[in-house]
């Protein structure tokens, strides 16, 4: 019966494995450890079953593990989170809902993504990053170019750096017009100093948890 449920608990593994990696920019060993982390959790849940003391340890272990890992995306927890789930569902010997919690949530994923629901298709919106020295007036230095290239534009961060002597500013931009970019970065150069300025879209910035 263990034997059955870690080969099934593999099984949902990697399943789940092709639903996150399906369409979607991945790193490798994050998709192998993916795979068989439904088979550890339900080791791990057959060896602690009825035991108490032993559980309450476990947990403790597994709640080191995410203050030990680099941050990740929404996508990416949420991918643990599931493979878990199966391999709690699978430790605790129920398999039928083990592969039908697997094959629904691996179909939802892969769905979600394949039909690309909840996407930004504004391709205007960014997020700045511009560095400027201290004797920069940073509250409105930037404001008859931000009003003359974007819709809307608000100042979501600052922070200082370089002991105190540069300032790093964040802005989060909707561009009139994708095609000014340039010209938009040509003109905050000039007044930074031509220091740093990183502008992304904003999903790539805002997606980590």
């Amino acid at each position: 019966m263990r034997q059955l449920c870690v080969g099934v608990s593999l099984v949902s593994g990697v399943i789940l494995a092709a639903a996150y990696a399906y369409k979607t920019r991945y790193n490798p060993g994050f998709v192998r450890t993916l795979a068989i982390l439904p088979a550890v959790v339900c080791v791990v849940i057959m060896m602690v079953n009825g035991n108490v003391g032993t559980g309450v340890a476990v947990a403790g272990a597994f709640s080191l593990v995410r203050f030990r890992s680099v941050p990740g995306s929404a996508k990416d927890i949420g991918a643990i989170f599931i493979a878990m789930g199966a391999g709690l569902v699978s430790g605790m010997g129920y398999l039928g809902y083990a592969v039908l919690y697997t094959v629904i949530l691996a179909l939802i994923m892969a769905g979600y993504v394949h039909l690309n629901l909840w996407e930004k298709k504004d391709t205007r919106e960014k997020t700045l990053t511009i560095t400027i020295p201290e004797d920069l007036d940073y509250t409105s230095v930037f404001d008859d170019l931000f009003d003359t290239y974007t819709d809307k534009w608000e100042l979501s961060k600052v922070k200082t750096t370089n002991m105190g002597s540069l300032f790093k500013l964040a802005y989060q931009l909707t561009l009139k017009d994708n095609s000014k970019e340039k010209e938009m970065i040509d003109g905050l150069r000039c007044r930074n100093g031509n220091l740093e300025i990183v502008i992304s879209n904003q999903e790539n910035v805002t997606e980590n948890l």
